[in-house]
């Protein structure tokens, strides 16, 4: 089984579209990093000072000040309540802050972890999904299965070693891609003197644990759903209707408790270490018919995808042994 792993990797990593795909996996996170770290860049002295500018310039206008004057000649049609600082409360009300013409937060990790850490794991998710079926979609085209076979008939055997290796570089590449993502912008945090809360270093590579299982059984997903229609393009064009059409379909259908079976729901308990939806009541008891709040798990996610990969990957064992290999 060793040297079948070792042939399996060999060809996993001498293949062109798979170098590309992984190249991907580096590329666009190493994008979104730099775009994260530019969003919430440091306001310069030349902002603060253009911004101050304007403010100036905003609080001269004539509406503004007509209206700033009428505010303070009558504070209770303005909601001013009494005892308050009756002008700077209606300055406030008409005349714009910095912080709404700069447009921008200062990095935080926690709030990352809903942003653009989100966006990272499903990037590095889709990519590895298609390294699954790009890696053994080429050895059904080129029709080199079967001559893999002369060399070790045992199909089964075959099918783990392929898919082991798929899972094991999944995991890899996601695991590192995210740890550096995470690390990269902790240490750009601590190099614009923020602080950094308790927790969210933790919580960050802890979310990046539960996206790299994601990931790298994605991948594994679509090796399976591939070696069982011996065609890339067919598992692509499944894994795209399935995508879209699958949550539209069960929307429309509309039986009860369809939110806990829509996959991005699934995606983001696991990802988010849980999440809450509302889902519609079966029935009003005493009038109250507002929606249901529940909580969806990441386990029950986890079982989710786990049982998708099961319906997936057993008939795709058992095609692969009984079929004929051309």
């Amino acid at each position: 089984m060793r040297w079948l792993l070792k042939v399996e990797l060999t060809r996993l990593r001498w293949r062109r579209a798979v170098v590309a795909l992984v190249a991907a996996c580096v590329l666009v996170p190493a994008v979104i990093f730099a775009a994260t770290a530019w969003n919430t860049r440091p306001v310069s002295a030349a902002e603060r000072q253009q911004v101050q500018q304007m403010i100036e310039a905003q609080a001269q206008d004539p509406y503004v000040v007509k209206e700033v004057q009428r505010c303070v000649a009558r504070p209770h049609r303005y909601g001013v309540s009494q005892g308050a600082d009756v002008r700077a409360t209606c300055e406030s009300r008409f005349v714009p802050t910095a912080d709404g013409y700069y447009g921008r937060s200062p990095l935080r990790l926690d709030t990352e972890q809903h942003g653009s850490g989100i966006g990272v794991a499903i990037v590095l998710t889709v990519l590895l999904l298609i390294v699954g079926t790009t890696f053994v979609g080429h050895d059904w085209n080129s029709g080199s299965m079967s001559n893999q076979l002369l060399f070790d008939p045992r199909r089964a055997r075959v099918w783990a070693a392929k898919g082991a290796v798929v899972l094991l570089a999944g995991l890899v590449v996601a695991g590192v891609v995210l740890a550096a993502y995470w690390t990269g912008l902790w240490a750009l945090a601590r190099h614009r003197g923020l602080e950094v809360p308790d927790g969210a270093l933790s919580g960050a590579y802890r979310q990046a644990l539960r996206a790299t299982l994601l990931a790298g059984f994605a991948g594994l997903g679509g090796y399976a759903l591939t070696m069982l229609f011996r065609s890339t393009v067919a598992t692509l064009g499944i894994l795209f209707a399935v995508a879209i059409a699958g949550p539209l379909l069960i929307t429309l259908l509309g039986f009860p408790g369809h939110e806990r079976l829509m996959p991005q729901n699934n995606y983001a308990a696991v990802l988010l270490d849980g999440i809450d939806y509302y889902q519609e009541p079966t029935a009003c008891l005493g009038g109250d018919c507002g929606a249901v709040r529940r909580h969806l798990d990441p386990v029950d996610g986890a079982g989710y995808f786990g049982a998708l990969l099961l319906v997936v990957a057993v008939p795709s064992v058992l095609s692969f042994r009984r079929r004929d290999v051309p």
